[in-house]
């Protein structure tokens, strides 16, 4: 009967929003020719039974700044995650005592699955007990929320600084999805900050957008560096932020040069014409996509937008772009997740190009259910990353 419900639920969400830009053409530039597959070494480096055992929110990115694929044994790579269950594991169910906080890290050497090469960590109170790293404490904060993480980057051109978007969460009810992000921050740490990250700032931003006919949200979906030291294929200097507002999923964009980051006077916001100064004029470049996504430039110029169809279905989608706004082709579902199968609920496609080798983009999206609270008890392995490969 879950199984059921859930595709009933899915089959109405995918029938009320699933389409292309409106304003888009579809010349023939909008077609890619690729191929994807299942990437089980990397889904498995995150089957684990002891600690960490399970999250979501997997962002990653360079720890010297570039962003694109490549092969190299001795890259760095953090790997950030929002809710995060740690404890041990016996039999497949978490054991007694094994507890939630609210974000994680971990760090990856090289850029194969391999066990030996990735450690993660967590927050401990002098008891040794599992803690939250970023916790809300500026001038929007409230008590009782707490910090989901968005996209982030190393910034060259300010001595390395890791900046991390992170939502403000309140729980408005029991369930899973009984919540709301009134507001999102940016948190700035000094380079080669490494846990228990004592050291960083928690900046306000202006970034929490409500627009008439588009919905409510917040900036910091995805992150594309387009600089020359990130080592985008075509640079034009500038930081793009993404942001996916509103009921119908809708992909806003605002730019920045990576000098000015923290300097929001100096962002424009895309108006579907020109970089505008004023938030309110926002135009969405594409809809139907998810709250955590990715934009990837290709060799050839073109970009790829990675995300989950609706942001929460089964359909990993895919769009060809002529730049960074677009215009973006229709969606190519180019995944169906087979863990729909079993109940489970996939949300936030994205691609990490920093784990990916040439001519390929290593994906990921996680999963959760509707009785998640329950679920995770029977089985801790429910709550995890899972990768695929697109290969072009």
């Amino acid at each position: 009967m879950k199984q059921q419900i859930t595709t009933l639920i899915i089959a109405a969400l995918m029938a009320l929003g699933c389409s292309s830009p409106k304003h888009a053409a579809q010349p023939a530039s909008f077609e890619l020719n690729y191929t994807v597959e299942a990437a089980p070494e990397w889904t498995n480096l995150f089957y684990r039974q002891s600690g960490w055992f399970g999250a979501d929110g997997i962002f990653s990115f360079s720890l010297d700044g570039t962003e694109q694929p490549r092969s190299d044994k001795d890259r760095e790579v953090m790997l950030i995650f929002s809710d995060t269950f740690i404890g041990e594991v016996e039999e497949e169910k978490p054991v007694e005592g094994y507890k939630m906080v609210n974000n994680t890290v971990a760090y990856l050497k090289g850029q194969t699955p391999n066990p030996d090469s990735i450690h993660f960590f967590y927050k401990q109170d002098e008891q040794g007990q599992p803690q939250t790293f970023f916790v809300p404490d500026n001038a929007n904060s409230k008590a009782g929320q707490y910090y989901w993480l968005g996209d982030g980057f190393v910034n060259r051109e300010r001595d390395n600084m890791l900046y991390l978007f992170a939502y403000h969460i309140e729980m408005t009810g029991p369930g899973v999805f009984d919540f709301i992000e009134p507001n999102v921050s940016l948190l700035a740490l000094p380079g080669g900050s490494r846990p228990p990250f004592e050291n960083y700032r928690q900046l306000t931003t202006p970034l929490h957008l409500v627009l008439e006919g588009l919905g409510e949200g917040n900036m910091g979906a995805g992150i594309l560096i387009n600089t020359e030291w990130a080592g985008a294929p075509h640079p034009d200097g500038y930081v793009y932020v993404y942001g996916c507002i509103g009921p119908d999923k809708n992909l806003l964009v605002a730019r920045v040069k990576p000098k000015h980051f923290e300097d929001f006077g100096k962002w424009r916001y895309w108006n579907g014409q020109a970089w505008d100064k004023d938030k309110s004029k926002l135009a969405p470049v594409a809809n139907a996509v998810s709250n955590e996504l990715s934009v990837t430039p290709l060799p050839d110029g073109r970009f790829l937008l990675i995300f989950q169809v609706l942001g929460l279905s089964e359909k990993v989608g895919m769009c060809v772009g002529q730049s960074p706004v677009g215009p973006f082709g229709p969606i190519q579902e180019i995944w169906r997740c087979p863990e729909i199968d079993e109940g489970l609920l996939p949300y936030n496609a994205k691609a990490h190009p920093c784990l990916s080798k040439p001519g390929e983009l290593l994906i990921s999206y996680n999963t959760i259910t509707f009785d998640f609270w329950n679920d995770i008890r029977k089985n801790a392995h429910i709550y995890r990353p899972r990768f695929i490969r697109l290969k072009f």
